[in-house]
C-alpha cells in the first residue's frame, strides 16, 4: 500500500480565476482543469501534477461568504516550498501581506491571507540560501 497523501482541497472563493492567478503567481502552479460545478457554479483546479486546490464559486459568485459548519475548523492551507524568501517576494509583488514569520523546528514559515480571507501558511524545510 502506498502512503496516503492529500490529493486536493476544495475551497469556496468569490472569484476562482483571480485566486487561480494568485496561486500560479505565488507557487508556480498550473491550471489543471476548469468547468461547471454543482448547482450552476464554477470550479478551477490549480496545482501541481500530483495535487491541487479546487477553487469553487456558486452561480454568479454566490456562496463565497457562506461558512459551512463542516468547514469551520479550517485554520489555514499549508504549502511547502523550497525557497521561502522568493515565495515571500512573490506574495508581496501581488500586493498581499506576509505576517507571523517563524524560524523554529522543523522549518521556517510565514502566513498570508488571500482576498477572500483564506489563510495560507508557507513553510520551507530547506536551509536558507545566502543572498
Amino acid at each position: 500500500m502506498t502512503h496516503p497523501f492529500i490529493e486536493h482541497v476544495n475551497l469556496t472563493v468569490s472569484d476562482p480565476a483571480r485566486t487561480a492567478s494568485l496561486m500560479i503567481a505565488i507557487f508556480g502552479w498550473h491550471e489543471r482543469w476548469r468547468g461547471p460545478a454543482q448547482g450552476g457554479g464554477h470550479t478551477i483546479h490549480v496545482g501541481s501534477d500530483h495535487a491541487y486546490i479546487a477553487l469553487y464559486t456558486g452561480p454568479d459568485g454566490a456562496r463565497a461568504d457562506v461558512h459551512y459548519p463542516k468547514g469551520e475548523p479550517l485554520n489555514h492551507v499549508g504549502v511547502q516550498v523550497d525557497d521561502l524568501d522568493e515565495t515571500e517576494r512573490r506574495v508581496k509583488a501581488i500586493g498581499l501581506i506576509p505576517f507571523n514569520h517563524g524560524d523554529y523546528e522543523p522549518g521556517r514559515r510565514f502566513y498570508f491571507f488571500d482576498p477572500d480571507g483564506i489563510e495560507y501558511e508557507v513553510v520551507s524545510y530547506a536551509e536558507p540560501q545566502p543572498r
